[in-house]
């Protein structure tokens, strides 16, 4: 069974917003959305734009310098 980043995409109330992609990006989104499908089961691919936000938490979630910079910028100030 293939291990993807991602599963299974809840139903949230959508926010609107407008991202200008490359097409060769957005053929690997339609591409990861069928792949996503068929490893939880489903016939039906999410829509590719439902994707974006999972995968942006998934992606900041694990960088470490990003949270590092987070837990300092949000220490308690000592003085």
């Amino acid at each position: 069974m293939t291990k993807l980043k991602l599963s299974t995409i809840l139903d949230d109330k959508p926010v609107k917003i407008t991202v200008e992609l490359p097409a060769p990006v957005f053929r690997d989104l339609q591409a990861y959305a069928a792949v996503l499908a068929k490893a939880n089961g489903g016939t039906a691919s999410p829509e590719p734009g439902k994707l974006i936000v999972p995968m942006i938490q998934r992606f900041m979630a694990s960088d470490r310098a990003f949270s590092k910079t987070r837990r300092q910028e949000n220490a308690p100030v000592q003085g």
